[in-house]
């Protein structure tokens, strides 16, 4: 047996082949080149200042006080996705203790990341009670306090919001608590009552528009204007959505201009003319072009939550109906939406849609 080991681990004395040699000279060198690795735009253009943050003035403003002064109150920021909350909030943290005491500072815990009872006892807690001690390298003053950023916080359970309630109270001279949720509604008031609250808008198209020029322009993509216009309208004020669908139609065209047709591929929004298509089978009256036409939809892969919010904007607009026949067809829509979440057959629930839609339009 010790012969059998000695032979494994004896070391071959036969000359390296050309091929091997330049092998083992690749593997050696490749930890003194490395290569930068590509990241994705959201993170790169993310801000890394408060100042840098888009149209959110008023939260900028009241920030940047806190950041004079070095204090800070418990934070909820509340919005649609992709409007900047948690790019806000990692910009102020990095202002205030710098990039050597971030990691230090900073306790992030996102819906990813388990969230019950027995964490926000334990994990939040025990990083609540350290206490805070250093300086920053750069001589600026450092707050004497840690922050900790629950994000998606609309996703905890109750009981754990509650336990959260009392940690937020008792850790209030070394801890600040920044949540960050979509929906307000879903935040127990006694954790409302304890933080200055700063509602973030959907960012405005013009603003929207100046922004994914600037990544265009830094990253040397050629887009057209139309592009940009249709870019911001299927981003609907998230500008996370507009930057990566930006990338992702520059990795599509390989460095070619992007276009408004290529933008349409790249959303799954589901182009005007297969939308009028399937109305006018609905305005046929023929039941069996109204099947064709869903069937097509559906075998096309465009999702029905987006056929059915695109749908919403073309009966509001649309003249030739009452607002009666208006107000059939969007609780229909209403319904659809519910029973898609729900996780009913997608099929079943457009011809269900277009058939209201249908007898609605035929009645004119």
């Amino acid at each position: 047996m010790q012969a059998f080991l000695k032979g494994r681990s004896s070391v071959s004395t036969k000359p390296l082949s050309t091929k091997e040699r330049g092998t083992a000279t690749t593997a050696g060198s490749s930890g003194e080149g490395k290569r930068v690795r590509p990241i994705p735009w959201v993170e790169k253009y993310r801000p890394k200042r408060v100042d840098e943050v888009a149209f959110q003035d008023e939260v900028v403003a009241v920030l940047k006080k806190s950041l004079e002064g070095a204090d800070l109150p418990n934070l909820l920021f509340y919005g649609p996705p992709g409007t900047g909350k948690t790019s806000t909030i990692l910009a102020a943290a990095r202002e205030l203790f710098g990039p050597e005491l971030l990691r230090q500072r900073v306790l992030e815990l996102n819906a990813s990341d388990e969230r019950g009872i027995q964490v926000i006892r334990e994990k939040v807690k025990n990083f609540a009670q350290l206490t805070v001690a250093g300086s920053r390298t750069d001589g600026k003053p450092c707050p004497p306090f840690k922050i900790i950023i629950l994000d998606e916080a609309d996703s905890m359970t109750s009981a754990a919001q509650a336990a959260l309630r009392r940690t937020m109270e008792k850790e209030s001279k070394t801890t600040r608590f920044c949540l960050i949720c979509n929906y307000i509604s879903r935040i127990i008031e006694p954790i409302t009552s304890r933080c200055s609250k700063f509602r973030f808008k959907p960012l405005s198209d013009k603003i929207q528009q100046q922004r994914i020029l600037d990544v265009a322009e830094k990253e040397n993509v050629a887009i057209t204007n139309e592009a940009v216009s249709y870019l911001v309208h299927v981003s609907e004020g998230d500008l996370r959505k507009a930057i990566t669908l930006l990338q992702s139609a520059t990795r599509l065209t390989g460095g070619k201009e992007i276009t408004e047709r290529i933008v349409t591929e790249i959303s799954g929004v589901v182009p005007k003319e297969i939308l009028d298509g399937l109305l006018l089978a609905c305005q046929s009256g023929a039941f069996e072009k109204l099947e064709v036409a869903t069937k097509n939809l559906i075998n096309e892969g465009y999702a029905a939550s987006q056929l059915i919010n695109q749908l919403h904007d073309i009966i509001v607009e649309r003249e030739n109906l009452s607002d009666q026949q208006k107000s059939i067809i969007a609780e229909k829509l209403a319904e659809a939406d519910k029973c898609l979440v729900d996780g009913s057959d997608e099929f079943l629930q457009l011809i269900s849609v277009c058939a209201v839609v249908m007898e609605q339009l035929t009645q004119n």
